[in-house]
């Protein structure tokens, strides 16, 4: 029996359009992200680890290196869950809102700051990986981090409030080989700040990670 079970996405796979195509979603997480499901499911009997929760698998594993392949897995299982909630349809990106506006504006020094030191490490991370905005403890200081392949913050202490998937298989079908201009329309456009707020607080948004 499946212990890791493939999330529904937060919404229709048409709703990001015309900034992520439907066709992306079909690709991303009906075959990208429900293969790393199907392949974690199958690396866990026998590993201790079963029964689980997704963020047990990933501390378990992570420094292990006879696990990586299995921490490769969950984490990319975990990472990409927390991508598709990192989105909305609804008046997405732009300007910060709640608590994390005054927290990225304390240490950013201005949102445009951080907007170009979030867009500089997703441009910037050389092949697959992610950029992230995380903080170091509930509430605490925020920073940027990249991580390459399927690592992620959980992996290093950090909380994970808000990040951008650059693995070609985000982006490539609707901006080939344009990165920086999938990543300006993810900030300007799909941003889901009430759950980058929610995570900054170490509120759960209602979502199984």
């Amino acid at each position: 029996m499946s212990n890791i079970t493939l999330p529904d996405l937060p919404y229709a796979k048409d709703a990001l359009e015309p900034h992520i195509s439907a066709e992306t979603l079909e690709f991303h997480h009906d075959k990208h992200h429900a293969a790393y499901v199907n392949k974690l499911n199958e690396l866990l009997p026998g590993s201790g680890l079963e029964g689980k929760k997704l963020d047990e698998i990933i501390t378990a594993t992570a420094k292990d290196d006879s696990k990586q392949g299995m921490f490769n897995q969950a984490a990319q299982v975990w990472n990409h869950t927390f991508y598709w909630n990192c989105m909305t349809p609804d008046n997405g990106g732009g300007e910060p809102t709640g608590d994390l506006k005054a927290k990225i504006e304390e240490d950013f020094g201005s949102y445009d700051k951080f907007r170009e030191e979030f867009k500089n490490a997703a441009t910037s991370q050389f092949g697959s990986g992610w950029a992230w905005l995380v903080a170091d403890s509930v509430g605490g200081k925020l920073s940027i981090m990249k991580t390459a392949n399927a690592d992620t913050p959980l992996a290093h202490g950090k909380v994970a409030v808000l990040t951008c998937d650059v693995w070609e298989h985000a982006y490539y079908i609707d901006y080939r080989n344009r990165r920086p201009d999938y990543v300006d329309t993810f900030l300007d456009k799909l941003v889901n700040w009430d759950y980058a707020n929610a995570k900054y607080k170490g509120q759960d948004a209602g979502v199984e990670e």
